[in-house]
């Protein structure tokens, strides 16, 4: 099959998308697919035999001046200029915009494609690449962003807070009609699956549960731990991740104990995050790091005595998988699909319920103090990544919905002839 992969920002490293387009693109031209990425800035880390084009936008969120005003001769048409006034009244743009111009390029290669993969853009645009260039779409939706929406309203300390929350999200109400219209949405988890139908509308005969992988570069470390390290992997400076519970969860294990926390992520200058490490006093141990190599990344995972994922929800934590490849031993939160990666309770990862400090510091504490516990979770959560999580699996799985999308569209298209 001749694919085309979309994603409006796939950051390497950090954040799901990224990842999600670089190993399932990799398989599918494993497979003896063709695949051309489409994406946006940030743009993904490729492997040989997948091609990227770009469709660039004005990049208005970049690192590291987010919200920047672009000089007037970047503005090439009429899409860049509702991108930058849409970020002017607090939006969010790029779904949107990415999907028109996307739609525009696919225009003119209508018979370079078989199928069209929309990584949860779910623009208006989207639409018109089935509706108006016949092509079949399959979209996968890794969690509806109502959950980051109401997380993020809830924590809105004033009106005028949430206000700005509403207008930022602004972008919800368009996915979630666009969503209704796919032939078929693939979702990583059966708690995505779940929650697209309930806040998306979405029908759940039209969606399939396709589990992501992890890169078998990520294993466990040769050369040991470091003592009293903990480590979190944040996509975001954005309270959904859950980082401020850990914060304060370490604040009070560091009384006691010769603790380093290390996150994986760049924080929002004057943030959230980095007042809170000041107002907690933990700025001596609290450490940031970013723009890691999957080398680099793979032995900080390897690193720690325990990571932590802190996360109030998840589509599914490809962090969760990929530090169980690494045999790190985990506190998790019980939110979202987080406790189907894991498995059973206590079987690969310590779970606590999301946003409880307490219970982290406490569940942290026992495990920094049991060895053996440690090794044991680690063991098994390295065995169930073997078992369950392959790129492989899910190029093979991914590539089946193509095939169904496309007999399906021809299907309908023979009806309409008729």
């Amino acid at each position: 099959m001749r694919i085309a992969l979309l994603s409006y920002r796939s950051k390497p490293h950090c954040g799901g998308q990224g990842v999600y387009v670089r190993h399932l693109s990799r398989e599918l031209a494993r497979l003896g697919h063709t695949v051309e990425v489409f994406s946006g800035q940030p743009y993904p880390e490729l492997d040989e035999g997948v091609t990227l084009t770009p469709v660039p936008s004005l990049d208005l969120y970049r690192e590291p001046d987010p919200f920047r005003v672009p000089r007037l001769r970047e503005f090439r048409d009429l899409v860049d200029v509702e991108e930058f006034l849409t970020m002017c009244v607090g939006g969010f743009p790029e779904p949107r915009t990415f999907s028109t111009r996307v739609a525009r390029l696919l225009a003119d290669r209508v018979d370079d494609f078989d199928v069209v993969h929309d990584n949860q853009v779910l623009g208006h645009g989207i639409v018109d690449i089935e509706r108006k260039l016949g092509l079949p779409v399959v979209a996968t939706i890794h969690h509806p962003i109502t959950f980051d929406r109401r997380i993020d309203l809830a924590q809105a300390p004033t009106w005028r807070k949430r206000l700005s929350v509403r207008r930022w999200y602004g972008f919800v109400r368009m996915q979630a009609k666009v969503a209704r219209q796919m032939r078929l949405i693939l979702t990583p988890s059966q708690a995505s699956r779940r929650d697209a139908a309930r806040d998306f509308g979405v029908d759940p005969e039209r969606m399939r549960v396709i589990l992501l992988g992890v890169d078998d570069r990520f294993v466990p470390p040769t050369e040991p731990r470091v003592a009293g390290r903990i480590m979190a992997m944040a996509s975001a400076d954005a309270p959904m991740k859950g980082i401020a519970t850990l914060l304060e969860a370490f604040a009070k294990l560091r009384v006691e104990r010769d603790l380093e926390l290390v996150l994986v992520t760049r924080p929002v200058a004057g943030g959230r995050t980095e007042q809170l490490i000041d107002d907690l006093g933990i700025a001596d141990s609290v450490r940031f790091v970013h723009g890691l190599s999957d080398d680099e990344l793979v032995t900080l995972m390897g690193s720690a005595e325990v990571a932590c994922v802190p996360s109030l929800y998840e589509g599914f934590s490809l962090p969760t998988a990929e530090l169980m490849a690494c045999a790190t031993p985990l506190v998790v939160s019980r939110a979202g699909a987080i406790p189907e990666v894991v498995g059973e309770e206590g079987e690969c990862a310590v779970l606590v319920e999301p946003g409880d400090v307490g219970e982290l510091e406490q569940a942290l504490a026992g495990l920094l103090d049991d060895p053996e516990r440690r090794s044991r979770l680690g063991a098994a959560g390295r065995q169930r990544v073997l078992d369950h999580f392959s790129w492989h699996a899910v190029a093979r799985a991914t590539a089946e919905a193509y095939a169904e999308a496309i007999a399906d569209h021809q299907e309908e298209r023979r009806r309409a002839d008729r």
